[in-house]
């Protein structure tokens, strides 16, 4: 159905790069806002913070409100509460802050059992805060990393500037995902947790390979440019240029790219909808993730390298 698609992608780029700007601005602004509130650019979970996780199994169904209630009167305000299935079994998942003490526990089980009746215990684990920073840590040395042998490995096999505007492209995907979720964070509480920076650099990596396909053909028919085409509608002949031979490259790869996204995307919303409550949050990162990249791919990396060449070119003195 795409594959005869053809898309005079430059022609709009202007358009494209303000959708761009609508999608990451508001993005930026949560930013903001969560950077006043929460002292960091989105709201951090227990791996960053420390806290105790709490999977309880209720005889009896239990309400999550009520849970949340009991929680409040112990003085663990703001804990999350979620509903899971584990070994086939609905069981409340409570996220909290540390329970330093056996007796802060006893207190907490106690008002559940007379609130909710009796439960069994499947597991109480605690995160330490000292894990937070390292964790922090080891996620932006990644990124930086990741970035890093990105720059090296596309100028190596393409050009410096294909580098550069593949990164572009990848800073976009990665500003509009951090936005989204900042936004979440500071209107509805969304937390983030290791699996976060998890999505992340799957997102990275699914965008840039994506960006790649298209950069590779525009390479292959970057021999193209300047060689003469009868324009089929008005039948004048002209000289291809290098936006040319990019919307070629385009028109080319876009089934490629939207069904190789489309596949993923589907499989994620029924991981979203389907799946389990404690993975939800990053089902929908990569969500988030993938549709950006796979726009960006298309609609931002190459428009954004026929820019740079055309600036380059107009700074470039002709020769007499």
């Amino acid at each position: 159905m795409l594959d005869n698609v053809k898309v005079d992608l430059v022609k709009y780029r202007n358009i494209w790069f303000g959708i761009s700007l609508l999608i990451t601005i508001p993005g930026i602004i949560g930013i903001i806002a969560c950077m006043s509130k929460y002292h960091a650019p989105l709201k951090p979970g227990i791996d960053f913070t420390g806290g105790s996780i709490l999977q309880y199994q209720f005889d009896k169904p239990a309400s999550l409100e009520a849970v949340r209630e009991v929680l409040d009167e112990c003085g663990f305000h703001g804990s999350q509460v979620q509903q899971a299935t584990i070994s086939g079994k609905e069981a409340v998942v409570m996220r909290t802050k540390s329970i330093d003490t056996e007796a802060q526990k006893a207190v907490i089980d106690k008002k559940l059992v007379e609130k909710l009746g009796t439960f069994k215990s499947i597991s109480v684990d605690k995160v330490t805060a000292t894990i937070g920073p390292e964790l922090l840590t080891n996620g932006l040395v990644s990124l930086l990393v990741t970035f890093g042998g990105m720059v090296a490995y596309i100028s190596y096999r393409f050009k410096f500037d294909f580098a550069v505007c593949a990164i572009a492209a990848l800073v976009h995907d990665i500003t509009v995902l951090v936005g989204v979720f900042a936004l979440l964070g500071y209107l509805f509480g969304t937390e983030v947790d290791s699996l976060f920076i998890s999505a992340v650099l799957t997102v990275i990596g699914f965008s840039v390979h994506d960006t790649i396909v298209v950069f590779d053909r525009v390479r292959e028919n970057a021999k193209f440019v300047g060689s003469k085409v009868v324009d089929p509608k008005t039948k004048e002949e002209y000289k291809k240029t290098f936006g040319d031979v990019a919307n070629d490259s385009v028109s080319q790869t876009l089934a490629r790219s939207i069904y190789t996204s489309l596949t993923v995307i589907i499989t994620l919303t029924a991981l979203y909808f389907l799946g389990g409550v404690t993975t939800k949050d990053f089902v929908l990162a990569m969500l988030i993730g993938i549709i950006s990249g796979t726009y960006s791919s298309i609609f931002n990396a190459s428009c954004l390298l026929v820019w740079w060449r055309e600036q380059k070119s107009k700074s470039t003195p002709k020769a007499a």
